[in-house]
């Protein structure tokens, strides 16, 4: 008669976790690491309760029973901490991940000396696509140990670096390239100048890609129409590496015609393409700021002021705290 609390407890965590495994992971077979992970948790949760309720159910004394409990919890403290600390320090990881969420399934990312997109985000590791569609299992202690640098859904910039001669004007080639940028379908194109080197000076050519799912074709198109655009006005693409010798008149220097320069107003600047949401982050700080200021002020005054102007002042805050917690609410958006 004693051991039947024992039997019927363990009967119960039995169909318990067998119905638990059928209805969370058994019937969702198609379902990736990503959504699994949750599910996954569950059980663990649910498999350590029936655990702690079948020791709790032992016709043993109360004493006996307080030792087993605590022997069940060392066991399972040890297990994490010695057998499989980097089982547990991958899980923690996974957490972590999921907690200050860095990126999202499908994204762009760069790690280490891998760059792909993100296929499956596991309860252990991370599941990389790169370009040679190679599939890399990136350990989740790795993912938070190093650097990720995550391309943007809302758009990226692409940008590729030539040569040309100092035979050629820059406003020239800053034009072509330009218009190169433009054929390509990138937004914001911008032209820097990145060196004056021995033989040819460097351009760096970049725009806005919106679509980033493109991101490789759109690498390799925007080489292409330079190239169509450059080729087809005559303009040599140098390297450091190729020393062109021609003959020159003992006078003659090597400086290009002058052109005339377009006015470079309407160009956008470097700065508000490249650090656009870091802008956008000091301006929301700065307005986060002042609305608080505002609440505070008006808090200082609703105690003294009047009746008929404490209605106003508690319009002021209230309209305050909403915007106040619509911004908090973009924050905790993912990266876009």
């Amino acid at each position: 008669m004693a051991f039947i609390p024992l039997i019927i407890t363990a009967f119960f965590s039995g169909v318990l976790l067998f119905c638990a495994h059928w209805i969370l992971i058994g019937r969702h077979p198609e379902l990736g690491n990503e959504r699994m992970f949750p599910r996954h948790l569950v059980m663990l949760g649910l498999t350590v309760a029936c655990v702690v309720g079948t020791a709790l159910a032992l016709p043993v004394s109360e004493s006996s029973r307080n030792q087993l409990i605590g022997l069940i919890g060392l066991v399972i403290s040890g297990i994490f901490a010695f057998s499989s600390s980097t089982i547990f320090a991958n899980l923690m990881a996974g957490i972590m991940l999921r907690v200050t969420r860095p990126f999202r399934t499908g994204d762009f990312v760069s790690v280490g000396a891998y760059f792909g997109r993100v296929a499956e985000r596991g309860l252990l590791d991370t599941e990389l696509q790169t370009e040679n569609r190679e599939l890399i299992a990136c350990p989740n202690t790795f993912m938070i140990t190093n650097p990720v640098s995550v391309v943007r859904s809302s758009g990226t910039v692409v940008s590729t670096i030539l040569s040309l001669g100092y035979d050629v004007h820059h406003s020239r080639a800053e034009e072509l390239l330009l218009k190169a940028a433009q054929d390509c379908g990138l937004d914001d194109p911008f032209v820097q100048i990145m060196e004056l080197g021995n033989y040819a000076i460097t351009y760096k050519t970049c725009g806005i890609l919106t679509d980033v799912k493109s991101l490789l074709t759109t690498r390799s198109n925007l080489c292409r129409c330079i190239l169509d655009a450059l080729h087809g006005h005559g303009i040599e693409i140098m390297s450091p590496t190729i020393m062109n010798q021609r003959p020159l008149a003992g006078d003659s220097k090597i400086i290009p015609a002058q052109v005339e320069q377009s006015p470079a107003d309407n160009l956008p600047v470097a700065e508000q393409v490249v650090f656009d949401k870091a802008e956008k982050a000091e301006q929301i700080e700065k307005e986060k700021q002042r609305l608080l200021d505002t609440i505070q002020e008006c808090k200082s005054a609703l105690e003294e002021a009047s009746e008929d102007r404490k209605e106003p002042l508690k319009e002021t805050i209230k309209d305050c705290q909403e915007k106040l917690k619509a911004f908090e609410e973009s924050e905790d958006k993912p990266n876009q």
